[in-house]
């Protein structure tokens, strides 16, 4: 540690102040301790699962700037570290004027939580190629929209995550519907939406990159993964793809990471068809889909990765290490008071394989619970199978 000290400038003991503490936060915090960090973990109820693993927890809404502001002065952390969407994040700019270091920029967490700024930036300002999109803050915008970029269509909320809110539009019929699923599955206070036009894509990858302190940006072998009701059900790594489309995707990400400036994971996603790819959406932190790095697939896992990039520490390589693949296992109604598992002792009978219970302390239907995952030899097709099995076992009850 005295050689990271001397040569990379990592203090022995940061202090971590994580905003969003779910299933990707629990990791990351689990990997920041494997580095000696000391965290806190920042969520809107008891005992989110980051909270279960980490030094200490704070229970506020985030989207409240004061209470927000009351937090980062209370513990001065040495890293501003976001997890999820809903937070005030217009108040980073201020934090880093007063000295605090937002992972992994301020301009990178503000834009990139709200849909609206990301696909401007990447449409209009870098001019990276992306779906014909309209924006809209009333039903008769979304009518005026839905004209604009042709049906089928896609909704979303600008200020969203894991799919909610989003739906096809196919028919006139459909647009009512579509607005105010929008609304209610929108975070935070932002009504307003984006109407985008569908894309006949062959396939969809999630392309995770890291960017450095030292400048050097390294791409994650590409993520394929399998969406329903707008949230990813299973993912697989590598994504067996073209290499002139592999080498356009890295381009895109390389140009908006840059855009946006700082240190860590971004999972960037892509819409990939056979007249190329298509910017779709950026996360600027470990990717719901990345969870399948946690199989083992390469040398460091996406929460790594992104600990040693907002630590400081040098990534010199990512290599692949073997085929991997996850599946979600969902709650299929509401319970609260911490539910239990059953099929543990049937899910660990499967070679080759591993899971995760989240430990949330409550369910509703189709929240992400848990996760399956496989890996091997085998086609990933064949560990997706694998994986689905092993998710199947475990029931909550």
């Amino acid at each position: 540690m005295e050689f990271i000290q001397k040569n990379f400038g990592v203090k022995m003991r940061n202090k971590i102040l994580l905003l969003g503490s779910g299933e990707l936060g629990k990791e990351l915090v689990i990997a920041m301790q494997r580095l000696g960090q000391y965290v806190i973990a920042v969520d809107n109820y008891e005992n989110a699962p980051a909270m279960q693993v980490a030094h200490e927890f704070e229970v506020i809404n985030m989207l409240d700037g004061d209470a927000l502001d009351k937090i980062v002065e209370k513990h001065n952390p040495d890293f501003i570290v976001p997890e999820v969407e809903s937070i005030r994040t217009e108040r980073f700019f201020d934090y880093e004027k007063r000295g605090y270091k937002v992972i992994p920029s301020a301009k990178a967490a503000n834009f990139t939580m709200n849909r609206k700024a990301i696909r401007d930036l990447a449409s209009v300002d870098l001019g990276v190629k992306t779906a014909k999109y309209k924006y809209a803050t009333s039903y008769e915008e979304l009518k005026e929209g839905v004209a604009s970029t042709g049906m089928p269509c896609v909704v979303k909320p600008l200020m969203s995550s894991s799919g909610k809110g989003q739906s096809v539009i196919k028919t006139e019929a459909d647009i009512e519907t579509a607005w105010s699923y929008a609304l209610e599955g929108s975070r935070g206070d932002l009504m307003e939406v984006i109407v985008e036009a569908f894309i006949d894509f062959d396939y969809e990858i999630t392309l995770l990159t890291l960017t450095q302190n030292n400048g050097n940006t390294l791409f994650c072998p590409p993520i394929g993964h399998r969406q329903e009701r707008g949230d990813y059900q299973e993912s697989w790594q590598p994504m067996q793809m073209l290499d002139i489309h592999l080498t356009e995707a890295q381009e895109m990400a390389e140009k908006v990471t840059r855009a946006l400036g700082g240190s860590g994971i971004w999972g960037v996603e892509f819409f990939i068809s056979k007249n190329g790819v298509y910017f779709s959406e950026l996360s600027p932190r470990p990717h719901d889909t990345g969870m399948v790095t946690l199989a083992g697939t390469q040398n460091f896992t996406e929460f790594e990765l992104h600990a040693r990039a907002i630590l400081g520490i040098p990534v010199f390589d990512i290599s692949f290490i073997r085929n991997g693949a996850s599946a979600v296992v969902l709650a299929d109604n509401n319970r609260t008071n911490f539910p239990n598992y059953t099929g543990l002792e049937e899910a660990a009978s499967f070679k080759n394989t591993d899971f995760r219970i989240f430990g949330k302390p409550s369910t509703r239907k189709f929240r992400r619970m848990a996760v399956a995952l496989a890996y091997g030899d085998e086609s990933v097709e064949d560990l997706v199978l694998r994986a689905k099995k092993i998710a199947d076992k475990i029931k909550i009850v």
